[in-house]
């Protein structure tokens, strides 16, 4: 389902390059942090307690400052590196963002991986080597870019920012609350993409001749965004955020799938392999749960009066009840 709504984000956003030339993806990426402001954030201020919305801006606004960043420019980077490398860079270097959040994982999350789980990235990996591979055959590699240097380290750098904000999803998510994140990414994410929405496409959004089809072009996009956004925290924590990352790999099929009759692309048996493969490797992750290291802590508590008057009490308390079991 994940999958579904990033491939209508992928056929919105071409439908608006292709037939109505609008290049706007900081101008989409706003609507769908005002969604979630609208929703999450509002839904926060009305909380009571230490959830309530000024509390968690008290204690930890610099926090989400960094998270709301680290999601805008993530989104911006891989959009935005289309007009520079080819789509294969795009799709292969993308796939870089899952050893960054495997890593990540676990240094921060404590993630510890089994060796079928490296074997089940490395399948995942390989299909998406064959839907390259059958990208080229189809001749869908015809518009080299402007500059594929830039455009490939715009990817990596997209990817990595990725792998951040999935891994600071999952522990928020985790041990925290979904609300919590959702909330916060809508309130910094609409403040920051808004600001450089007005920097970076004005020109852009000025020069668009606005009608019904390009509006509800815009509106699917944002929705598609706002049900990935809303559901992802929920898939994320009952697994974790590599094994979504793993299964999300099937979007850009699922893209090609639809552009078959949408956009003319040319059909390749290996698109079907390679999603078999893909599956394969997700299924295969999934089989075994990872496991969670603790982080290393003293065994030995310190000796404090605090401690040895609880011990007392302890001890008080043990022999009162053995001397009720005994009468």
């Amino acid at each position: 389902m994940l999958s579904l709504c990033i491939c209508g984000t992928a056929i919105t956003s071409q439908y608006l390059a292709e037939r109505y030339k609008v290049n706007t993806p900081m101008l989409q990426s706003f609507i769908n942090y005002c969604l979630l402001f609208l929703i999450y954030t509002v839904m926060l201020a009305f909380r009571s307690g230490s959830d309530n919305l000024l509390v968690i801006l008290k204690r930890k606004w610099w926090k989400y400052i960094l998270l709301g960043l680290a999601d805008v420019e993530a989104n911006y980077m891989i959009v935005r590196a289309y007009q520079y490398t080819t789509l294969t860079s795009v799709q292969l270097l993308d796939c870089f963002g899952i050893p960054v959040l495997m890593a990540l994982s676990w240094f921060i999350l404590y993630a510890r991986y089994r060796v079928i789980h490296f074997v089940a990235v490395a399948v995942c990996l390989l299909g998406v080597g064959t839907m390259v591979g059958a990208d080229i055959l189809a001749g869908r590699e015809d518009n080299s870019g402007s500059d594929v240097l830039i455009g490939d380290i715009l990817v990596l750098l997209g990817a990595s920012l990725y792998a951040i904000s999935n891994v600071c999803e999952e522990y928020i998510v985790k041990k925290l609350s979904r609300q919590e994140f959702l909330g916060m990414v809508g309130l910094f994410g609409t403040i920051i993409s808004g600001i450089q929405l007005l920097i970076v496409e004005y020109k852009d959004i000025a020069s668009i001749h606005w009608d019904w089809k390009i509006a509800l072009l815009f509106v699917a996009f944002a929705l598609c965004m706002f049900c990935l956004y809303s559901f992802m925290p929920l898939v994320i924590k009952v697994t974790s955020a590599t094994s979504v990352n793993l299964g999300i790999l099937t979007a850009d099929l699922y893209s090609l799938f639809v552009g078959l009759f949408l956009f003319g692309y040319k059909f390749s048996g290996l698109y079907i392999l390679s999603f078999t493969v893909i599956m394969v490797g997700f299924i295969l992750y999934c089989s075994t749960p990872t496991r969670t290291a603790e982080p290393a802590e003293s065994s030995v508590p310190p000796v404090t009066s605090i401690g040895i008057d609880n011990l007392g009490m302890k001890l008080e308390e043990n022999l009162q009840e053995t001397h009720s079991a005994v009468l």
